[in-house]
């Protein structure tokens, strides 16, 4: 099999959440438990690091990675979805997984595995852990798919475990209440096995230290430990004064990730690199200053904040629930432009009123669908808009929305696409 047909066998015979959503969730273990079993148990030769939470999980996870690569550790990291190439989801040291590895690994198991009848996540798992083990990665940063509790990457036993923000998403899979999507997430805490939680927030506090409690994990909250003194933008970077309590020092860091978002995220991946200095991983100061400064270069993330053109400005950014639309509008209040060209595209599983809710109304907006099964329809997402006063053009492709916007924008103008991680990949494609 050539590596393209390889592709279409796993897309065409393996359910794909990425593509049509609900169908394609699992809620249980039991596949990826026969799976590793099948391939010897590669997750058990692993030192992890699980990453979980609704927002920030994805930016948490290639910043850790980045950190430990620089301080000279083998780094596998493990995320989804994939914007534009499917091997984005399975790198070494920033490195993609060749395509003969892909094609030789389902030629391998194809007839063991279709006997399991995996959804495409699940096989993706195992690629992952048997990847990383025959690479013999020093540590691996394994970034949670759906939830936590009952997601395919759950059978690990990590060294820590990082979890960002909750907010509303994917409801209908993880619970209608902040606490109970918590409780979802709150699935990857282990035993003895320290976490840490980005944020304090009031409404899931409990459900957090109660299931610490429960297994006996240690437990910490990053702005318990760490706060942003300030914070500024400058020559293309994000620099921000970071206060250690415990230690009541000091420290100033670079981000070349952009989004103001970042700056929670980071208190999290502070916390989590602190405890793994505690657990023996030598990581020093500088490494971790020198990281965040190439976070983009040193592990190839896309679509946080990113620059895809300057005259028109042109930005792309996943964020696509509520919270993440919220910071989305937050970060453009920081640019000066004369008019805002919004493409947006969303999925068709998820209420999207509050999100249209927010969006403002002197905008010109383009409609669009992403090329998925998922995707919402962009007539009636442009009907949907229309409801609460966003008025545009409808588009059959994200290519024809953002070209069109191109022509209409102006050299001031700011384009913005976003609505969807598959709107920002189809962009990016």
């Amino acid at each position: 099999m050539t590596y393209e047909k390889t592709l279409d066998y796993l897309f065409a015979r393996l359910p794909m959440f990425q593509r049509v959503g609900a169908a394609a969730y699992k809620a249980d273990l039991n596949n990826t438990i026969a799976i590793c079993q099948a391939l010897g148990n590669p997750e058990k030769k692993l030192k992890c690091v699980h990453v979980a939470g609704t927002n920030g999980k994805g930016s948490s996870s290639h910043m850790l990675a980045a950190v430990l690569q620089q301080a000279g550790y083998k780094v596998g990291l493990y995320t989804s979805p994939h914007l534009v190439d499917f091997r984005e989801r399975i790198k070494v040291n920033g490195k993609l997984i060749s395509k003969n590895d892909v094609v030789k690994f389902v030629e391998d198991y194809k007839e063991t595995f279709e006997k399991i009848e995996p959804s495409f996540f699940e096989w993706t798992v195992g690629l992952a852990f048997h990847y990383f083990v025959q690479q013999e990665v020093d540590v691996a940063v394994v970034e949670v798919g759906l939830g936590g509790r009952l997601d395919s990457t759950n059978v690990i036993n990590p060294v820590a475990c990082l979890i960002t923000n909750i907010g509303f998403d994917h409801q209908a899979l993880l619970g209608e209440t902040l606490p109970l999507i918590a409780a979802e997430k709150a699935g990857i805490i282990k035993a003895k096995v320290p976490v840490t939680i980005s944020q304090t927030q009031i409404e899931v506090l409990a459900v957090f230290n109660n299931k610490a409690h429960e297994v006996k994990a240690p437990i910490e909250f990053a702005d318990k430990n760490f706060k942003i003194l300030g914070h500024l933008y400058e020559k293309g970077s994000l620099k921000t004064e970071v206060l250690h309590r415990k230690h009541n020092t000091k420290h100033h860091y670079e981000l070349d990730l952009l989004g103001s978002y970042q700056l929670k995220n980071l208190l999290g991946v502070l916390n989590t690199i602190a405890i793994l200095q505690q657990k023996g991983f030598i990581i020093e100061d500088e490494d971790v200053s020198k990281a965040l400064k190439q976070v983009q270069k040193i592990t190839g993330i896309q679509g946080r904040w990113q620059t895809l053109n300057i005259k028109p400005l042109i930005i792309a950014d996943t964020g696509h629930n509520e919270d993440g639309i919220k910071e989305v509008l937050e970060n453009l209040k920081r640019y000066e432009y004369k008019q805002l060209h919004f493409v947006i595209g969303v999925v068709n599983d998820k209420d999207i009123s509050k999100i249209l809710k927010l969006l403002p109304k002197d905008a010109t907006y383009y409609f669009c669908k992403a090329s998925i099964p998922r995707a919402l329809d962009e007539i009636e997402l442009s009907e949907k808009a229309k409801k609460v006063g966003l008025i545009g053009k409808s588009f059959k492709t994200v290519a024809e929305a953002l070209e069109k916007a191109k022509k209409q924008a102006k050299v001031s103008d700011l384009i913005f696409v976003g609505g969807s991680t598959f709107t920002v990949a189809d962009a990016l494609s």
